[in-house]
């Protein structure tokens, strides 16, 4: 399911990329601001999604399916809404324009980003991993996210335009859903409400004496390595750009 969770994502992105690109013009300012806008959506949602997984850890596969679903509502018509913004704002400052495009995106950006930490919190109920129950999850959905930048830009646009490829990955997003909705509804709470699972091992002391990275560290680690990498992608991004004369394989 997060195989095929991936591959909209990235459709969407793409499409409304290059949508946004008719507001603000190809340049280096419009690709950091829809980049941008659309990692910081990811963020909030993984924020979202772990604090709802945490208090509603028995419903998290249902979470999933109302998180994708509510994705395919908003690509659905997500077109539309773009072309009353661009008529909305014409004239508009660019502030005021960054700031209205940052309310749309964020919408469905939010919803993407939630759908990691709740599968995370599923997988290790069962495996009892958070590393590897992490890294799996983010290899699938990174990879359906890679197979879709290639059939969007090869395939779906070239066949069926923005409005196509949009129908296509909300047909994926209903497609993943509802499955993750079925699931839920066969899975059988016990008498507490919760999924019968085998307790999670607990960590032992040597593995909690082993850490010698604090969680403030980390963190800023984190940030800088994703600002450097996201840097990356906006400076590669015009270099191909330029190279393919802005079609959408860039």
């Amino acid at each position: 399911l997060f195989l095929f969770s991936g591959m909209p994502a990235l459709i969407y992105q793409i499409v409304w990329q290059r949508t946004l690109f008719l507001i603000y013009g190809v340049n280096s300012q419009s690709v950091a601001v829809v980049v941008g806008i659309f990692m910081l959506g990811l963020g909030l949602g993984s924020l979202l999604g772990g604090r709802l997984s945490q208090r509603f850890p028995e419903r998290g596969i249902l979470l999933f399916a109302c998180a994708e679903l509510g994705v395919a509502v908003f690509g659905l018509i997500s077109l539309r809404l773009f072309h009353w913004f661009a008529a909305f704002s014409s004239g508009a400052s660019l502030p005021a324009v960054i700031f209205y495009t940052s309310i749309l995106l964020l919408i469905p950006t939010t919803l993407m980003g939630a759908t990691l930490p709740i599968l995370v919190e599923q997988l290790v109920r069962s495996s009892g991993s958070v590393a590897s129950s992490v890294s799996r999850l983010y290899f699938v959905n990174t990879l359906g996210s890679a197979i879709a930048c290639y059939l969007c830009a090869t395939f779906l646009l070239r066949m069926f335009g923005q409005s196509g490829a949009i129908s296509f990955a909300a047909i994926l997003n209903t497609l993943v859903g509802a499955t993750a909705y079925l699931y839920a509804r066969r899975e059988r709470p016990n008498s507490d409400g919760e999924i019968d699972n085998e307790a999670l091992p607990a960590e032992s002391d040597e593995a909690a004496g082993s850490r010698v990275l604090s969680l403030g560290n980390a963190i800023v680690l984190a940030g800088l390595a994703g600002w450097i990498a996201l840097g990356y992608e906006i400076a590669w991004f015009r270099v191909f750009a330029m190279a393919s004369s802005d079609r959408a394989p860039a």
